[in-house]
């Protein structure tokens, strides 16, 4: 469906400088707008914890080939217990476990995921305004690495529910969640957008796979359309995600086809959460009549690495 107040693409390039957080925290800043979630942040992340209730956001990594996931994980068994069944020693190394080998690329459309700073470039330089050598094949992600996030993101998290909000089942493919969408769900649900905030936004495009099924990437995924940008700096959000791959596809600019993406992560430097599972914690908000909770993320401390792939927990 059309939508109006959509920015024209210029006005998108110009939100590089506009909303730029470069040297806010210090020129050799790695870990960029998280820096918002200070210890008064998490104590008041904390405080929203009321019964102790936790609401996983994570999807199941699925190693069987779909669809929607081309680069599919890989598991095989390293040690099993079939040869210890009898009860018998039966190896030569008589070490009786099962041990597991998985490798994937996590970047993508179908696993939960964290995005570093190192991920995203624009015009030959990430965030900070280092250059995009610094990710290189050889070293890795020698600058913005997902080590920056060892210690955790713990903060407030707010659900943004816009299926709810909309009364509808699922946003349409190809369009974009609006900023008067965010503006409606602060006025129905009774939260405010806060720095240091963890923003998640529901789009249904989850609950739609659950009930349809997957469907290639041509048929193209809804978003947050790049007119919340200027929404997430004057917040001072830390990380936005949602349950999708966050930048609305088939693309609706040449030059920066991921608005999203690029200018939250090169400019602002906020951490994106993809392809999370917020079906369990939307019903969870819906029984409590509340959309602001605790949310514990541990990135894998991994060296050099543009991300990681998270298990997210909601605690009520």
């Amino acid at each position: 469906m059309p939508q109006a107040n959509i920015p024209s693409e210029e006005e998108v390039l110009s939100y590089f400088e506009k909303f730029s957080n470069w040297g806010k925290w210090g020129d050799d800043d790695e870990l960029g707008a998280p820096n918002y979630i200070t210890p008064a942040k998490v104590k008041q992340a904390i405080a929203t914890v009321q019964e102790g209730v936790r609401v996983s956001m994570a999807r199941t990594i699925s190693f069987e080939p779909t669809i929607d996931a081309p680069n599919t994980p890989v598991h095989f068994m390293v040690e099993s217990g079939e040869g210890w069944a009898s009860g018998d020693k039966v190896s030569s190394r008589a070490f009786p476990a099962a041990t597991d080998y998985f490798g994937m690329i996590f970047h993508g459309y179908t696993v939960t995921h964290v995005d570093a700073l190192s991920h995203f470039f624009w015009n030959g330089k990430t965030y900070n305004g280092k250059p995009a050598h610094l990710v290189s094949t050889s070293l890795g992600a020698t600058f913005g690495s997902v080590e920056e996030a060892k210690e955790g993101i713990i903060s407030r998290a707010v659900l943004v529910d816009v299926p709810m909000i909309r009364g509808i089942d699922w946003v349409e493919r190809g369009e974009g969640v609006m900023i008067d969408d965010i503006l409606a769900a602060e006025e129905k649900c009774g939260f405010k957008v806060e720095e240091g905030d963890i923003l998640l936004i529901r789009t249904g495009q989850l609950h739609r796979r659950n009930v349809e099924g997957p469907v290639d990437r041509s048929a193209g995924s809804t978003a947050c359309q790049a007119s919340v940008l200027p929404l997430f700096y004057e917040r001072g959000i830390a990380m936005m995600g949602s349950d999708t791959g966050n930048d609305v596809n088939p693309p609706q600019y040449e030059k920066v086809p991921s608005p999203i993406h690029q200018v939250s992560i090169t400019a602002m430097g906020i951490w994106i959460l993809d392809n999370a599972d917020l079906e369990g914690v939307a019903q969870a908000c819906k029984e409590r009549n509340r959309w602001e909770f605790m949310v514990s993320i541990g990135p894998l401390r991994l060296h050099n690495t543009t991300g990681s792939p998270v298990n997210p927990i909601a605690i009520f």
